[in-house]
């Protein structure tokens, strides 16, 4: 357990942004933590270092990402095909199946040392969901959870037409956090018809533009879902 608890959480806008970049990024910025959290194992308190906490937003083009409890089936077009709608696709190490990021979509990847907020990956899960529950209320929609699903949805009470806005996934290591959500806000929804979206094959899903009618202000959305962040998690942001 961290002796130096540190709440200060660095965010940065990394705008439309390659995949690979992003992952890469996340993963040295991870790996940055568990060295730290490594050091202090071992050393004297007055001789230990704070973790740093990291939140990052982005856009990305047109890309499939798999995660490793996904099944590669549920993506429905080949290499060929791929090419000619300009998207790529990678096999990824967080949790969930397969989805889509595209321009957009609000892409958040917290990097964050749990241990700084409380060691509860379940409660962790709820909490960035809540953030875009209170999101979509701030635009007249009601949103939320299903049981034994990730992710928020729209008419999730009944079922009727259960619509996903946002997917998540993340990974978590020595209680490190990478990956995270994909909000759809402007989202070409056409690109999840090339995949079986989070393997689930008889829900849709949805973007706030679809539901309002109109196009969002992307960072008049990112304000709104960074703020809720802020308060749900009590951080304290740095730009």
């Amino acid at each position: 357990m961290n002796t130096v608890l540190n709440k200060k959480v660095r965010f940065e806008e990394l705008n439309l942004i390659d995949y690979q970049q992003a992952w890469d990024y996340q993963e040295k910025l991870l790996a940055e933590n568990v060295g730290i959290k490594a050091h202090n194992r071992n050393a004297p308190v007055d001789q230990q270092r704070s973790t740093t906490n990291h939140l990052l937003f982005c856009q990305h083009p047109h890309v499939y990402t798999l995660g490793k409890s996904g099944h590669p089936d549920n993506l429905l077009v080949d290499a060929t095909q791929l090419a000619e709608i300009q998207a790529t696709y990678y096999k990824i190490n967080r949790g969930g199946d397969i989805t889509y990021h595209g321009p957009g979509q609000l892409v958040g990847y917290p990097i964050l040392d749990l241990e700084n907020f409380f060691t509860d990956i379940h409660r962790y899960m709820r909490t960035l969901e809540e953030a875009i529950i209170l999101t979509c209320a701030d635009y007249g929609l009601s949103a939320g959870r299903i049981d034994g699903l990730t992710g928020v949805w729209l008419d999730f009470e009944t079922l009727q037409n259960p619509r996903k806005i946002c997917a998540m996934g993340v990974k978590c290591s020595r209680w490190v956090t990478m990956h995270g959500f994909a909000f759809n806000v402007n989202t070409d929804l056409s690109y999840f018809g090339h995949i079986v979206p989070c393997g689930i094959t008889d829900k849709a899903v949805t973007s706030l533009q679809q539901e309002l009618g109109r196009e969002l202000p992307m960072a008049e959305v990112e304000e709104k879902v960074k703020g809720h962040l802020v308060d749900l998690f009590a951080m304290e942001l740095e730009d």
